[in-house]
């Protein structure tokens, strides 16, 4: 062979790496396209892959890694990295296996009783009830409200999902561009498990009543929403669709982790250069912020090279800015995963509340 790499007992042919890897020809061929793990030769009139007798380890541990589904980004952080990392990537894709199983025993829960419903029609309504601190919940509403969408298109997210976890009630709003979360801990058991999407307007009645208030109470009886505030009613009728699953976007392993000043960078933001762009689902006009981690590891708002690992995401300017008022802390921690990876926002006094902002691609 021209190359210098002779054939000897340790090299493989595609084939047979395919049948002692346990991975198919085809899906060898596809992580050497996709860059992931190709052969260590190349034979350049034939186009044979060959690979060599020490590349059976990564092949076997692909193999194994994507049977527990473990995304091709990770496989390669896996295979390339340091101990340190591919440990750290084990262990993400662990808690979200995790996570994922306990979504799966909630909906099927669900299903369970939307079956026992629809076999017992006549069965009273089933009621869902919660008692949490009136300025929690105020907190949490601040920090969700601004990601709720005004699309009449979408009823389902035209509010704000409550829905309890435990011994939390967890709050979820999105637009399909950002989503931000808030979590309240619950004064007391839950009557039941609550799942309702409060629609905009009764979210809005019932936020100036918790300022000042000792406690909150939610009901749900059907399609009827109650809020009660130190005695104070606030009647409403829920969205009767199913909110999007927003459980695997908030499941994210940033490859860069920033605390910043809230104030610093909303004034970068304001000097920065920004890009003009029109949103092609709907039309809407919108300005670009073009976030980069310089080598140093600081965050800079820029239109340049220059980044550290080429890392340049572009960002909704508005509405990066909406999510660091919507946290109301002085400090926030900013997570990047990369060009396409949705940028998150959290608040190191306020760890239950963060916001995710898809980003825009550069051209």
């Amino acid at each position: 062979m021209e190359s210098g790499v002779t054939r000897g007992s340790a090299m493989r042919s595609i084939g047979e790496m395919a049948r002692d890897s346990g991975l198919s020809v085809s899906a060898l061929r596809f992580y050497d396209g996709a860059g992931v793990f190709g052969p260590a030769w190349v034979d350049p009139q034939s186009g044979y892959r060959w690979y060599a007798g020490e590349q059976l380890a990564d092949a076997r541990l692909i193999a194994r890694l994507r049977r527990v589904g473990m995304p091709l980004a990770d496989i390669s952080r896996v295979l390339d990295g340091p101990a340190q990392t591919a440990h750290r990537v084990l262990d993400g894709h662990l808690r979200r296996l995790e996570d994922g199983l306990a979504d799966a025993r909630r909906e099927l829960s669900t299903v369970r009783t939307l079956l026992d419903r629809r076999e017992n029609p006549m069965d009273p309504i089933i009621t869902a009830g919660l008692t949490v601190r009136a300025g929690e919940l105020a907190a949490a509403l601040d920090a969700v409200r601004f990601a709720v969408s005004t699309d009449a298109e979408l009823p389902a997210v035209r509010g704000v999902l409550l829905e309890t976890d435990g011994g939390l009630l967890r709050l979820v709003a999105t637009d399909r561009y950002r989503l931000a979360v808030a979590e309240v801990p619950l004064d007391g058991p839950a009557e039941g498990a609550l799942s309702a999407i409060a629609p905009a307007s009764f979210v809005d009645e019932l936020r100036p009543l918790l300022d000042g208030a000792g406690e909150a109470r939610l009901l749900v009886e059907g399609d009827r929403l109650v809020a009660t505030v130190d005695g104070r009613p606030v009647p409403g009728e829920r969205i009767d669709q199913d909110y999007p699953d927003y459980r695997q976007l908030i499941r994210l392993e940033p490859v860069h982790r920033l605390t910043l000043d809230a104030a610093r960078l909303r004034a970068e933001l304001a000097a920065g250069r920004t890009r003009n762009m029109v949103r092609g689902q709907d039309g809407v006009a919108f300005e670009v912020s073009v976030l980069t981690v310089t080598a140093d590891g600081s965050l800079a708002v820029a239109d340049a090279e220059g980044a550290a690992d080429g890392l340049r995401v572009g960002v909704n300017r508005d509405f990066l800015l909406e999510a660091v008022a919507a946290g109301g802390g002085e400090q926030l921690v900013l997570e990047l995963g990369g060009p396409i990876a949705p940028l998150a926002i959290r608040f190191p006094h306020r760890e239950d509340t963060f916001s995710l902002l898809m980003p825009t691609t550069l051209s």
